[in-house]
């Protein structure tokens, strides 16, 4: 089964597709991000590479529109976030703890969540819903598992099918927060070359990771971050142990791969 991309109305295909400007983030009086800056082009995958505490998760969340900055601005294909996340242009894959496993939803609920925005408020799905439900799910090789409960997948089973909502959704730039955390080797190996392909065929992705010895492999380019951007570079560049002592606040040198 093929799959096909759902045409947005989107900006100039020269345009950036994800451009941050400034952001600043505050949680009471805790600093979470710091004047940070980002621009992507379409077809790329960037790493975010950070210790826990970096501001990874509340980027991601900025980004989606789901917490506001104090100052600066997001634009996602030419467009706010609200705007973005409405026309299904951006995705988002969480972090496992973020999600309530116990709630009753089958993976092919979950998946077809994706296709909301072309429903009416009725949520009946169309022939076009199930056929890109069915073709998402066929992509991250879950088709066989469609019934089965969302909380009884394994850890890396359970990323694919939140990929698959995405790619359901036809989302022109996906974000994933540690899509690699506790995952098996097949669904890593599964969710990187998905991620190469979809960046192939035009698409942008953002995708934070502890695991810094498969990011150059996975990742055209890195972001360094520690509440501001400390660098942004090509992967090995990054990945420099002088350049992750800035981040870690001690020498990884020979630890990169642990």
């Amino acid at each position: 089964m093929t799959f096909t991309r759902t045409g947005h109305a989107a900006g100039a295909a020269s345009d950036p597709a994800l451009v941050v400007r400034g952001l600043t983030v505050h949680y009471g009086d805790v600093l979470a991000l710091d004047d940070v800056s980002i621009t992507l082009q379409r077809g790329t995958i960037c790493g975010l590479v950070g210790m826990n505490g970096s501001g990874k998760s509340t980027l991601f969340k900025a980004i989606m529109g789901s917490v506001k900055p104090d100052r600066g601005t997001v634009t996602i294909e030419g467009l706010p976030p609200k705007r973005a996340r409405k026309r299904g242009i951006v995705g988002y894959v969480p972090q496992s703890e973020d999600v309530d496993w116990s709630f009753p939803l089958s993976v092919y609920d979950v998946v077809m969540m994706g296709r909301y925005g072309f429903q009416n408020f009725t949520r009946h799905p169309r022939h076009a819903d199930r056929e890109a439900v069915a073709a998402a799910l066929d992509r991250v090789e879950l088709s066989d598992l469609a019934g089965r409960r969302i909380g009884a997948l394994s850890g890396g089973q359970r990323k694919r099918a939140f990929v698959a909502r995405g790619l359901a959704q036809g989302a022109e730039v996906l974000l994933l927060d540690e899509p690699f955390a506790g995952v098996d080797r097949r669904s890593e190996a599964t969710i990187t070359e998905l991620l190469r392909e979809l960046a192939a065929d035009g698409r942008t992705v953002l995708v934070s990771s502890h695991d810094l010895e498969g990011l150059p492999r996975l990742a055209d380019e890195a972001i360094l971050l520690l509440r501001r951007v400390l660098m942004h570079s090509t992967p090995d560049e990054v990945l420099r142990p002088e350049n992750l002592a800035r981040a870690f606040g001690f020498d990884l040198t020979g630890r990169a791969g642990e």
